[in-house]
């Protein structure tokens, strides 16, 4: 049956209005703060822009520039919210908290969406708050999808928005972009929450949560896109671009049919995103060719380039790389890293040698176990791999990564084991 032309146009108009959500709600949120300086106004004036296009625009029809009807839009539904409330007053005083006093403009890295990014992942927030804003201001996500992202009640997530956009005003947090002199800590601490909303997607968390969560990733990498767009000579932003890209790469063979994790050397390469790994690698190869001494995501990034190239990963490559981290990062788990790198590299022996370096560092941590486990099992240390599964399993939290560990301790022999 052919659609009738109402029915085709109130697609188009769905899929339009899709597309502005995607591509406008961040500049129309962020013009609204700039002029009215209340994030509330802002917020509730740009979901009424979009819940009227919702009703104009398969009637109508969609207008030549869409980001501009929603702007204009929305700013007469802050400006009609301001006049019906009679604290007026008082959130006039609010806007000139949160403008503040303007900085030195940093060149051509001066965007009102660069301002909100930077306001929502402020260190006076703290992190949780950081993450919730950051998806319901810059990502524009509802509540109870941010709610269900993070395994909260909706009332929960709903107040936990509420208490950061009211510290931001307390505080008198200004939107403004950070100064010269802050702007590396203050794009280091963004890229932790953007690479915090990945990471809650690539490895859920939850016995009844999807062990992949695509809707999270594909925020995190949207939102990173958007950053490198803000600031493209950034190398650490390009780097952490990279770096969910070429992760994402190989999501469609991470899980088997049966709800289990596939590690990375058993992976059917056949259904990795060939494009994805293009554009990461290509981001790689750019941060490599400028010269400059790469950052911790960059390294990382170009980790995961070795093992996107080719038809096996080059061990030795991976360890020189963890070798290039540890000394900007030293961290218990980049040295889990670099120990399970040198295992694959050296042999069972040696990654155990450095893996029991970081027991009394990483006992309460799943990884750690499962790492252990793997090189014991290689090394034929059937009852000390058993224990070690067990350890990984009791504090693994993925649906995928315990059905893996599972089979992979039952499959064991020479120990004395029934179900």
């Amino acid at each position: 049956m052919i659609d009738g032309p109402e029915v085709t146009e109130k697609r188009g108009a769905a899929a339009a209005l899709t597309h502005a959500h995607r591509d406008e709600w961040t500049r129309v949120v962020a013009t609204l703060i700039k002029r009215f300086g209340s994030f509330d106004t802002a917020e509730e004036a740009a979901a009424e822009a979009f819940a009227t296009a919702a009703e104009r625009w398969p009637v109508d029809g969609i207008p030549p520039n869409p980001g501009a009807w929603l702007t204009t839009t929305a700013t007469r539904k802050a400006i009609d919210r301001i006049r019906r409330e009679s604290s007026r007053d008082a959130r006039h005083r609010e806007a000139q908290l949160v403008y503040g006093t303007e900085t030195e403009p940093l060149g051509a890295i001066d965007d009102d969406r660069l301002r909100l990014i930077f306001t929502c992942c402020h260190p006076a927030l703290a992190m949780e708050a950081r993450i919730a804003l950051t998806l319901r201001m810059v990502g524009g996500l509802t509540v109870p999808e941010i709610a269900r992202a993070f395994l909260v009640q909706d009332t929960t997530m709903g107040a936990r928005i509420t208490r950061a956009k009211a510290k931001i005003a307390a505080a008198a947090i200004p939107y403004r972009l950070p100064t010269a002199e802050d702007l590396p800590s203050r794009v280091s601490g963004v890229l932790t929450v953007l690479f915090l909303i990945f990471n809650e997607g690539y490895l859920a968390s939850g016995p009844d949560t999807a062990p992949v969560r695509q809707e999270l990733t594909g925020e995190a990498i949207r939102l990173a896109r958007l950053l490198h767009e803000l600031v493209p000579g950034d190398g650490e932003v390009t780097g952490l671009l990279a770096l969910m890209l070429l992760t994402d790469a190989r999501r469609s063979a991470r899980v088997s049919s049966t709800g289990e994790l596939v590690p990375l050397g058993e992976q059917d390469r056949g259904l990795w995103d060939a494009v994805l790994i293009a554009e990461g690698h290509a981001l790689v190869r750019k941060r490599l060719a400028s010269g400059l001494a790469p950052g911790r995501f960059q390294l990382l990034a170009a980790v995961n380039a070795v093992h996107t190239d080719g038809a096996a990963t080059d061990w030795s490559q991976v360890v020189a790389l963890y070798d290039q981290l540890t000394m900007l990062d030293a961290s218990p788990l980049v040295r889990l890293s670099r120990a399970i790198a040198v295992g694959q590299r050296d042999g069972a022996e040696d990654g155990l040698a450095l893996l029991d370096g970081l027991t009394t560092e990483l006992t309460g941590y799943h990884a750690y176990h499962a790492a252990r486990a793997d090189l014991l099992r290689e090394l034929g240390r059937t009852a000390e791999a058993h224990e070690a599964y067990d350890s990984a399993i009791a504090l693994a939290d993925n649906t995928a990564e315990v059905a893996f560990l599972v089979r992979r301790r039952d499959e064991l022999t020479g120990y004395p084991y029934t179900r």
